[in-house]
């Protein structure tokens, strides 16, 4: 184990170890976190784990002193308490003080009167620089407490291993959002003390900034050590906090570096912590990963992406496939339009990869201004009642002028409102309500459907559906993949076609790979179809073709007649 100064920070610990006074510093539950090197040798303490304020000087715990200390908790003013010291046979002034993170201690022989100037600018002194590396809020050591602490461990003698753990809250900031900053300032706290109740001995716990915070943990057994230390942190976040009666559910991902294997300076420990937090929050976030190699090569190929994609508009990559929308008597009725990258290295880029890519970079704004004109301009050469659906982003529906965007392409193409159909999933919706409806009130107003996509898979408020009246809610896949099986499965469906006709709204079951599923859609009355039994996505210079073979296609072709070799594999939608 590091010996306790090497937790302290350069001034700290300079300060600590030059001056002549007794200092020493408790958190909350009065345990003992620094002290002087001065009070080291007086109180003859070997170390500083599970000594507390009652250890060191017993004499508060009687009525009186024991008052004054709950006086400075309570009100946070110091106070002197004059004390009895009788392994010493000499009286003692105790000058205690508020901390950020609970009190300290500045002592003197003799009265209170003597000493009390030179122990105040002591305690003054003390407090100011306890304060200056520690956090306000939770009273957890500062991002400068860290960067020392780092810097002075690394790098790591050869036998020892240090784990650095970074902490990222997930769905944190829509408790600030929605609950306002005062309960998020609740809830950093309790992460906090959360974070705090699960250390041990040879850990110690960080606050960086905002939602982030750290643990250095010195260990001889890593990266096992620091695992289960992580899933200790994250199971300590399962439970709810609890703010003004309100349950909120706040969770913690974990990154996990080691040194010296994955790096003994702290930049380079530091970006391994970070890839592996990275790592944690891209593979669905609530839990922990350990740095590999693996994970760099990832995210280099991940950021070559990145600068590749800031192009790929103005170099024409970007294509567009179509996958046809049928009435449950078959007839095609519309397409819906879907985005696809053609790499020039590397090929085909998932939706699924590149479309977040977009939104953290803000380029989704444009890619949809493109492919909204894009597929506007192909529908006016598709049968006058035909529609097309298009998906938008939830960063693309809440940047500003989404609506004047739509209302130009309208105006600019030519083709009526009603023709065109704008599809959002629930997930748009929980953040800025009042601003979404009013752009969903602005867009009805225009002419143009809205579609509620995959309903069911998210938080399915049937507020949403009371609030604003959507033309189309679409049944997700995951519903009708087992539906000719699966009763659940079917009272769901059934289910949701009953609610959205009695709101006069209209259903597509998205998904639908067998006859079965077909059939089973048309008796229970759903509006349309769609899916690979139906139909492939197409280029939009095979629609032609595609509807000429489905006019004249037997009525239990599958595929209306469509080349099941065209398009993608199921599941690349």
């Amino acid at each position: 184990m590091p010996d306790v100064g090497a937790s302290m920070p350069a001034i700290d610990r300079q300060f600590l170890a030059d001056t002549d006074e007794i200092v020493s510093f408790y958190d909350e539950s009065f345990t003992l976190v620094d002290a002087s090197a001065m009070h080291e040798e007086t109180h003859a303490i070997d170390g500083l784990i599970e000594a507390s304020l009652w250890h060191v000087y017993p004499e508060l715990l009687a009525p009186g002193p024991r008052a004054a200390v709950d006086f400075v908790v309570a009100h946070g003013l110091p106070r002197s308490i004059e004390v009895a010291d009788t392994t010493r046979n000499t009286r003692l002034t105790l000058i205690v003080f508020r901390t950020g993170s609970g009190l300290g201690v500045v002592e003197a022989q003799g009265s209170a009167v003597c000493r009390e100037t030179s122990t105040q600018g002591e305690s003054d002194r003390a407090l100011l620089l306890h304060q200056a590396t520690h956090d306000v809020l939770t009273g957890l050591p500062n991002r400068r407490h860290f960067s020392d602490q780092l810097r002075s461990a690394l790098p790591v003698p050869s036998g020892a291993s240090l784990a650095l753990m970074q902490i990222d809250l997930d769905d944190f900031k829509p408790i600030n959002d929605t609950l306002g900053h005062g309960a998020g300032d609740i809830v950093l706290k309790m992460a906090a003390d959360r974070i705090r109740g699960v250390l041990g001995e040879h850990e110690i716990a960080y606050r960086l900034a905002g939602d982030e915070f750290a643990v250095i943990q010195w260990r001889a057994d890593q990266p096992r050590e620091a695992e289960q230390l992580a899933e200790a942190i994250i199971g300590a976040f399962r439970p709810p906090f609890t703010v003004d009666g309100i349950n909120a559910f706040v969770g913690a991902s974990v990154g996990i570096a080691v040194a010296p294997a994955d790096g003994n300076e702290i930049e380079q420990l530091m970006k391994a912590a970070d890839i592996a937090l990275y790592a944690a929050k891209t593979d669905g976030r609530n839990r922990a990963r350990t740095f590999t190699r693996s994970m760099l090569i990832v995210l280099e190929q991940r950021e070559m992406l990145r600068r590749s994609l800031r192009t790929a508009l103005e170099e024409d990559q970007f294509f567009i496939e179509y996958q046809p929308l049928v009435s449950p008597s078959r007839a095609v009725v519309g397409f819906e339009a879907l985005l696809r990258w053609r790499h020039p290295l590397i090929g085909i880029i998932p939706p699924s990869v590149f479309i977040p890519m977009a939104e953290a970079d803000g380029l989704m704004s444009e890619i949809g201004q493109w492919l909204l004109e894009q597929v506007c301009r192909t529908a006016m050469t598709w049968p006058p009642h035909f529609t097309v659906a298009v998906n938008l982003s939830p960063a693309e529906f809440l940047h500003a002028g989404l609506t004047d965007r739509v209302a130009r392409v309208l105006d600019l193409v030519g083709i009526r409102a009603e023709r065109l159909e704008l599809e959002i999933t629930e997930s748009v919706l929980l953040e800025r309500t009042t601003n979404n409806l009013d752009t969903l009130n602005t867009l009805n107003v225009l002419g143009v459907q809205i579609s509620l996509d995959d309903f069911g898979t998210y938080y399915s408020s049937l507020s949403y559906l009371k609030n604003f009246p959507f033309d189309t809610i679409k049944i997700d896949q995951y519903f009708i993949k087992d539906l000719e099986h699966d009763k659940k499965g079917q009272t769901i469906v059934r289910s949701i076609i009953a609610l959205a006709h009695g709101l006069g709204m209209h259903v597509t079951a998205e998904g639908v790979e067998t006859e079965g599923q077909m059939n089973w859609l048309r008796k229970e009355g759903c509006d349309r179809l769609q899916g690979y039994f139906l139909g492939f996505p197409l280029p939009a210079e095979a629609i032609g073709d595609f509807l000429r073979n489905a006019s004249t296609a037997p009525a239990d072709f599958p595929g209306l007649g469509a080349d099941r070799n065209q398009g993608l594999r199921p599941g690349t939608r």
